[in-house]
């Protein structure tokens, strides 16, 4: 791809992501990971709308030889660490979803609400008036803003106070400071599987070694959380309460229970990513609340973030635990991101406490609701009526089982060729897998009749040969 991009003119709008995926009958997301990597040497930059294009020469003579790189940044030099503690930096499956995908591609693979679900003229009202306070540029306190950390204890629940509140820069960040406070390189780190691309990533990152323990339409199995803590002693476990990131699972009251017994029977915390706790439908049953929230001794360690449900430019969130514990994930957050920007602290309080926050949230679970009802017919016309083993009432995406004798990374690629970009199965398991599912997004495309329509131009590809 650099070969034939160098050769075109400046401005030159290069081939589609469903083109390349064709010419070089590689994978959408091998395509994906390629893009980035030649916008990061800036041979091609992504105009959000309008496509990518290629820069303009930048002809530097060579300094230097960093071919020595190499070596040094092998993980199995001289000097590496144990065995089972090394650090993986290697995200290009979960970086792939992140990317802009052209503007002929139905995006069913972001994690992110279109610009269409987002509210933006309550975001740019409140980013005027954040910029206008007097304290937008002074240096906030490390744990956040009181008033801010008011709000997140008070939208959590469970008697907790400001003082048990840390305000981080969003989900990914609070995942990732999480897991170096609470576990030490090499150590196991127990995870949902399948799980979050971004659990995974940080957990690798961090140098741990994520232990898989399967789920069923209750969330994590307590019986084979017990059996995996009593085998590897791991002192982490990492669970999506609500409607499960890919799965759709949710947490019963009754398992809540039983996983907070387990781990402080082995004396382990909890992780409690509560991404979608604002993205409940407007169909829903009542939600169980947080397990923090029937935690009076410390085992939960709960994350919520801002970010799902306005933009993934408001990059705030909490980190929310009791007892000592909070002084050292205070000590890493400050390692890690040292402070979260006031302006962005403003304007998250500012759009939170306006008068109509509600009326946001209640707007988003209606739109949510047409969207998931329209998708999941959509799956089930198209792929069949077992293709959804759970059709949960939140969140912002479908698990889906494919016919026995489709690859998924196959359908995954003939997928873009054909303009719809969805996410292998393969992307949420630590180990080798071979799930045959595929993950279906309805939050980032335009419109709901653009989710119908890219689900049923699959039809084709599932026909058995």
């Amino acid at each position: 791809m650099a070969e034939e991009i160098e050769a075109l003119p400046e401005g030159t709008r290069i081939a589609t992501h469903r083109e390349l995926v064709k010419r070089f009958s590689a994978s959408g997301t091998t395509v994906s990971a390629a893009l980035a990597l030649l916008t990061q040497r800036g041979l091609i930059v992504s105009r959000p709308g309008a496509g990518t294009y290629r820069t303009a020469d930048r002809r530097v003579t060579p300094t230097g030889d960093t071919s020595w790189q190499e070596s040094a940044l092998d993980a199995a030099g001289p000097h590496a660490s144990p065995v089972g503690s090394q650090r993986d930096f290697k995200a290009h499956a979960w970086m792939g979803t992140l990317l802009t995908p052209d503007p002929d591609i139905v995006d069913l693979s972001g994690g992110y609400l279109h610009p269409g679900l987002q509210p933006l003229d309550a975001l740019a009202t409140a980013l005027s008036r954040a910029a206008k306070r007097a304290q937008a540029w002074d240096r906030p306190p490390a744990a956040g803003l009181p008033e801010l950390r008011d709000w997140f204890a008070a939208d959590i629940g469970g008697g907790l106070g400001r003082h048990d509140i840390l305000l981080c820069a969003a989900g990914q960040s609070a995942l990732a400071t999480t897991m170096r406070a609470l576990a030490q390189p090499g150590e196991p780190v127990i995870i949902e599987s399948p799980t979050y691309q971004g659990t995974i990533a940080a957990a690798q990152a961090a140098g741990l070694r994520p232990v898989p323990v399967p789920l069923d339409t209750d969330g994590l199995r307590s019986d084979h959380l017990d059996q995996a803590l009593t085998r590897t002693r791991a002192r982490v476990i990492i669970v999506q309460p609500l409607f499960q990131n890919p799965t759709g699972a949710s947490l019963s009251m009754a398992r809540q229970h039983e996983i907070k017994a387990i781990a402080r029977r082995h004396c382990a915390f909890v992780v409690e990513d509560d991404f979608a706790r604002h993205m409940t439908h407007d169909d829903a049953d009542p939600t169980p609340p947080p397990m923090i929230s029937h935690d009076p001794d410390g085992t939960v360690v709960h994350i919520r973030s801002l970010t799902k449900v306005t933009s993934p430019n408001l990059r705030v969130g909490a980190i929310a635990a009791r007892g000592q514990v909070l002084a050292r994930l205070r000590s890493a957050h400050l390692i890690d991101t040292l402070i979260v920007p006031a302006p962005l602290q403003l304007t998250a309080l500012e759009v939170v406490t306006s008068s109509g926050w509600r009326r946001t949230l209640k707007a988003l679970g209606v739109a949510l609701t047409h969207r998931r009802t329209v998708a999941t017919e959509a799956v089930t016309a198209t792929f069949g009526d077992h293709a959804l083993a759970l059709r949960p009432r939140g969140g912002y995406h479908l698990w889906v089982s494919l016919p026995a004798h489709l690859d998924e990374q196959q359908l995954t690629a003939a997928a873009l060729a054909k303009g719809v970009a969805v996410t292998p199965g393969t992307n949420y398991y630590v180990t080798d897998s071979n799930p045959t599912r595929i993950r279906i997004s309805y939050a980032a495309a335009p419109s709901a009749s653009d989710v119908a329509d890219a689900i049923r131009r699959l039809a084709p590809l599932i026909i058995e040969p």
